[in-house]
């Protein structure tokens, strides 16, 4: 009886999520590379994180938790490898291709999320960076989750009014894909790591990540690999993905 008492549980949980260990990568060529990544705030070294971040080939770099002094060591880092950028408040895309009609996106009245449109070879492409409000543990009143949730709210909103087409969705969402907030946001796009990852991509926190609350997320668009970038001086992991048009 104890034998059955311990297997059936593990056997359980293998039939959910034994899948996830699996590569399910599409295969084939790659037609765009992207990485998220929430910098930290405290972020003792910027310049050495910018160096890594562009090392992994990736032609869109969306940053969160941009501070000001720390803005400039990543625009200077990164000028070379991205010359083009755009920032709103405390969020930020880095490319290499040229960028038009950037606009901020209220979420709570001291964050917004980045709306541009990158002009690829392929044609345009729709990119959001976003940073939700993280959730708050307070004595007496548990996790507040209020202001994640408000932000949560008015992203789904101003997605489900964006123009059709090819559309990407990066940052930190502060919850995972299976968190109820975010149902009116992912029933409209497609996680990358959840098509075409290894593993389950944990992202936070860095040193012994349990959660992914970064994400890429797609429309009209084929992830064809996603994976976790080695730490960086940050307290989340780097995620990428490769997509095809």
């Amino acid at each position: 009886m104890a034998l059955a008492a311990v297997l059936l549980p593990a056997v359980t949980w293998a039939a959910i999520h034994g899948g996830t260990f699996l590569d399910r990568g599409a295969g084939g060529p790659a037609d765009l590379t992207v990485v998220t990544h929430n910098v930290d705030d405290a972020n003792p070294d910027p310049v050495g994180t910018a160096r890594a971040l562009a090392a992994s080939g990736a032609q869109l770099i969306a940053l969160e938790e941009l501070t000001r002094p720390a803005l400039d060591q990543y625009e200077r880092t990164l000028a070379g490898s991205h010359p083009y950028h755009a920032v709103v408040g405390t969020v930020g895309l880095w490319s290499t291709y040229p960028l038009r009609d950037t606009a901020g996106v209220p979420l709570v009245p001291w964050r917004s999320a980045l709306r541009t449109t990158a002009e690829t070879p392929g044609g345009p492409l729709t990119v959001y960076v976003a940073h939700l409000p993280s959730v708050r543990i307070g004595l007496g009143s548990g996790f507040t989750t209020g202001n994640r949730n408000e932000a949560a709210g008015r992203l789904a909103a101003e997605l489900a009014s964006a123009p059709a087409g090819r559309t990407l969705l990066l940052g930190d969402f502060n919850a995972t894909t299976d968190d109820r907030v975010l149902a009116d946001v992912t029933d409209r796009f497609r996680s990358a790591q959840e098509v075409a990852g290894a593993g389950f991509g944990f992202s936070w926190p860095a040193r012994f990540p349990v959660a992914r609350i970064d994400h890429i997320l797609v429309r009209d668009l084929t992830p064809v690999s996603a994976w976790t970038l080695p730490a960086t001086a940050s307290d989340h992991l780097p995620v990428a993905a490769s997509l095809r048009r």
